[in-house]
């Protein structure tokens, strides 16, 4: 396989680093790894240098970007298109300033350009705009079926209407653009799907607009906040979502984006201090979004059909409000689930405690944002540390799983081999991803929500060895491919699962044999 000058630099770098060590490694070294090769053994570092290039895989693999003729002329096309409509779009809205990179970087928004042409062909998606509770517009799109289409993968006619799903982004200026990949996979299989930017990130609003005294009256037509006031509940800052790098943002975003999906004509969106601005009153795909109570819920109590999706910083945002909000049926979390309590990514800021209350999904990586040699595996993959034993195999089980494996609610762990912490983004040519992260993300998510949300398929839905996933082409198009489930799991890093419970339980804490 073809490796990126990064990837050649990073095998230098592993192999200097290893080089004292492969050569004192003692007989029957432990092996953290299964039944694979022994820690520092030659073969060991061999591997880890083809996964260090296996994680630029979406760029440089077979099919990859750099390897489709089509991706280039399409991401150029989309690029342009898009520019050239959110730059409209903040003409239209002068007081309402999204200062953010997907604003004024090419392409930051697009996802993948191979898409473009879905809406009307293959599913419907529309704008829309809602204020959150601090007055800043955030802007996103929903997502639903055609009218008599059909499931792509079983021909089944879908029939409305249709349990509902949630996405939040990523942390890092994370856009709804980059996400638009699973709300389409979910929506041409039967739900209704919200994406959304939280304030300050992709085309939302940086600032509030909290009252502007004005003698006589209360003016919230601009931009307004006093920072040097006390700041609100979790709030770093008295401006409140300001900066935009904090729990306190992708939380607020996820629940007022629930509130918004949920809206109705009879029942709309309260949109605070929307003075100067034309939000969306309701979801305008209400009609579309099944509201019977689900009578088979997983959780008793909660019987609202809706899913919530969140990425980084968005899946501790979804970790956080599965267990506060009765509306939310089950959970999937990017890159990490987490349960408990910590200090948060600003530990100045309290964070509450995380506590299971759904059934949660988690796919989690081996590497975040930048690939490294497994000698600087530990910590987590997001904040890497050296590791003279080699990666604990335990590592991604210990941020949520594990605690949401001892509640009595149902767990699973995805760890793709190679993967990046960009896997869940669709970003162009610069950053690592593996070459089928998001396809087999985008498999376990809609088994799981069909699971939980449709009760469709049991638990051995989602233990399969072997998948079909249809991938985008140019012009629109599909083509199926098949996805092993083995050898695209770490090999360095356990998945586990632990499913149904008294007779009908399935549990596995390792599924490939990695060591735990």
């Amino acid at each position: 396989m073809r490796r990126t000058r990064t990837a050649r630099a990073l095998a230098l770098l592993t192999t200097v680093l290893l080089g004292a060590t492969v050569a004192s490694a003692p007989p029957g070294a432990a092996d953290r790894g299964g039944d694979g090769p022994v820690v520092h053994s030659p073969a060991y570092v061999a591997r880890d240098l083809q996964n260090i290039a296996d994680a630029y895989g979406r760029i440089t693999g077979p099919g990859g970007q750099l390897r489709d003729p089509a991706y280039l002329p399409a991401l150029v096309q989309q690029a342009s298109a898009t520019s050239v409509a959110q730059l409209l779009a903040q003409v239209a809205s002068p007081t309402r300033l999204a200062l953010t990179a997907g604003q004024v970087v090419p392409g930051w928004n697009v996802g993948n350009p191979l898409r473009a042409g879905w809406g009307g062909t293959r599913g419907r998606m529309r704008d829309v705009s809602f204020t959150n509770r601090y007055g800043a517009l955030l802007r996103g799109t929903v997502y639903r079926p055609l009218p008599g289409a059909k499931d792509p993968y079983t021909g089944t006619r879908l029939r409305g209407p249709f349990p509902g799903v949630v996405i939040t982004p990523g942390s890092v200026q994370g856009s709804e653009g980059m996400y638009r990949w699973l709300a389409q996979d979910l929506a041409e299989r039967g739900y209704v799907v919200l994406t959304y930017d939280v304030q300050g990130q992709g085309r939302s609003e940086t600032l509030p607009h909290e009252p502007l005294p004005v003698p006589g009256e209360q003016l919230d037509a601009l931009p307004f906040c006093n920072p040097f006031a006390p700041p609100r509940d979790r709030e770093l800052l008295g401006c409140p979502g300001v900066p935009f790098q904090q729990v306190s943002n992708f939380v607020v975003g996820t629940e007022d984006a629930i509130d918004f999906f949920v809206s109705t004509p009879a029942k709309p969106y309260a949109n605070p201090a929307s003075a100067g601005a034309s939000p969306d009153r309701f979801n305008p795909f209400w009609r579309r979004f099944d509201r019977s109570p689900d009578r088979r819920t997983a959780t008793p109590g909660r019987t609202t059909r809706l899913a919530i999706i969140g990425h980084s910083m968005g899946a501790r945002a979804v970790s956080e409000v599965q267990g506060t909000d009765p509306r939310v049926a089950t959970v999937v979390a990017l890159d990490k689930l987490f349960a408990g309590k910590d200090g948060g990514t600003i530990p100045s800021v309290p964070v509450n405690e995380t506590v299971p209350r759904v059934p949660a999904l988690a796919v989690q990586s081996e590497y975040g944002f930048t690939v490294a040699p497994y000698l600087l595996a530990a910590g987590s993959s997001l904040v890497p540390a050296p590791t003279p034993d080699g990666p604990d195999p335990r590592r991604e089980r210990q941020a949520g799983y594990d605690r949401w494996a001892k509640s009595r609610h149902d767990a699973m762990l995805v760890v793709p081999r190679a993967s990046t912490h960009l896997d869940y983004t669709d970003i162009p040519l610069v950053l690592p991803a593996s070459r089928h992260g998001q396809a087999l993300t985008s498999v376990y998510v809609q088994r799981w929500l069909d699971r939980y949300l449709k009760h469709r398929g049991g638990p051995q839905a989602l233990l399969k060895r072997s998948f079909r996933y249809l991938e985008p082409t140019a012009d629109n198009g599909r083509r199926a491919i098949r996805l092993q489930r083995d050898p695209l799991l770490s090999f360095y890093y356990c998945s586990a699962y632990d499913l149904g419970r008294g007779s009908e339980r399935r549990s596995d804490g390792d599924v490939t044999g990695v060591g735990c």
